[in-house]
Formats: structure tokens, C-alpha cells, sequence
């Protein structure tokens, strides 16, 4: 009966730190997604990420948001009725990492909301450089890497200008440092 005990109080106390930053109002398609907040003038929304469809653009896009890549930078495509497009350091669309990811489609539809990852012309281009639609976009299907989508703050996008800058910061799901 002890150990029972033990193990119900354990699991409350783990389960308490795992989803401590995630509010209570915000509904996750999996309880253990990671979980990020993107902050611009504009206000803030939190976007659930899916690693089960694109894990290494989860992982790159966690890693960078970490190590602060993504602070300072702008929103520099503002397409009304289409996307709104940041994580450049250049600003004009140009820049990146200095890496490159593999395509990782999928059949998750560019709906409202969606984030997922720009590119060039060549599928396995994508960096740094997000997106996230301000509607349904069925033409990007199985073209761009869908990797999550704003979970709360879906009036955000809408509302942000171009030049807008952002901030992010992990709320759930962050890697542990390697050392």
C-alpha cells in the first residue's frame, strides 16, 4: 500500500513539473507536445509543435528558439489573407541558419493557424524561416513542412505588421542541455 502511495505521489509530482508552463486553458492534440509562446507587439500566442510528423524541424526549431536565434528577428512577409513569415536574420527573406533540413511533408492541411517551415524551390531548403496561415491555404499541402499551429492567441497573426519583432521561449518540452 506504501509503494502505491509513493508511486500516485510521484507521478502527480512529475506529471505537475511536465505540464506546469502549459495553461489550463490551452488544449493540446498530445499532452507532452512541446509548447512554445511567440511574443510580438502585437501579442502573444502559443503554438503546439508535432514532432511524430516532423521531428527534426521540431528539434531544429526548439534548438534555435533555446539559443535565442529567433529574438530580435522580424516578421518580414506580411501577406494579408495568406501568411505571415519570419525567422530571417537577414530580414529579406534570404537568410537562415546556416543549415539546411530534409522535407518532411505530410497530409496535416495548411488550415488557419498552421506553422510550418518556408523554403526555396528545392524541398530540402528549409532553415530557419517559418510561416503561419491566416487561412486555409490547400495549395501549400504536401509541398512545406507543417510542423504545429497556434493553439492560443489565433487572432495574433492576423494582426501583425510587417517589421513586427518577436520572441520566443520554450514553455514545454525543452531539451535537456548537453554537456
Amino acid at each position: 500500500m506504501l509503494n502505491q502511495i509513493v508511486v500516485l505521489v510521484s507521478l502527480i509530482f512529475f506529471a505537475g513539473i511536465l505540464f506546469a508552463q502549459t495553461p489550463a486553458d490551452v488544449s493540446l492534440e498530445k499532452p507532452d507536445h512541446p509548447l512554445i509562446k511567440l511574443t510580438v507587439e502585437s501579442g502573444e500566442m502559443l503554438i503546439e509543435l508535432f514532432p511524430e510528423i516532423a521531428p527534426k524541424h521540431v528539434e531544429s526549431f526548439l534548438t534555435l528558439i533555446e539559443k535565442g536565434f529567433y529574438n530580435g528577428l522580424t516578421f518580414h512577409r506580411v501577406e494579408p489573407g495568406f501568411v505571415i513569415q519570419g525567422g530571417d536574420p537577414k530580414g529579406d527573406g534570404t537568410g537562415g541558419p546556416g543549415y539546411n533540413l530534409p522535407a518532411e511533408f505530410s497530409d496535416r492541411p495548411h488550415e488557419k493557424g498552421t506553422l510550418a517551415m518556408a523554403r526555396s524551390s528545392d524541398p530540402n531548403s528549409a532553415g530557419s524561416q517559418f510561416y503561419i496561415c491566416l487561412d486555409r491555404i490547400p495549395h501549400l499541402d504536401r509541398k512545406y513542412t507543417v510542423f504545429g499551429k497556434v493553439v492560443m492567441g489565433m487572432e495574433v497573426p492576423g494582426k501583425v505588421k510587417r517589421g513586427e519583432k518577436m520572441k520566443m521561449e520554450v514553455l514545454q518540452g525543452k531539451k535537456e542541455s548537453k554537456k
